[in-house]
């Protein structure tokens, strides 16, 4: 069992580094185009650390595929 726990840590880490990377590498050379508060990069990092990777990595990218013009908009917290 914690050799689970520590997997699930270790893959959890590497998925905020590359969200981490996105925000300071990738985002500031795009237009603030994110319709939810908080941006979706930020709810997938909050996703992660509450859920875990599975779970957390599953919100995240439902946010991300709902996250276009004809989506929702507006405060969306982590559930």
């Amino acid at each position: 069992m914690q050799l689970l726990a520590a997997i699930n840590k270790a893959i959890s880490f590497v998925l905020i580094l590359l969200v981490k990377f996105y925000q300071y590498a990738i985002s500031p050379f795009l237009p603030n185009s994110c319709r939810y508060t908080p941006t979706c990069s930020h709810y997938m990092i909050e996703a992660i650390k509450k859920y875990g990777f599975i779970k957390g990595g599953w919100l995240g990218l439902k946010r991300l595929s709902s996250c276009h013009p004809w989506g929702g908009h507006g405060h969306d917290p982590v559930p």
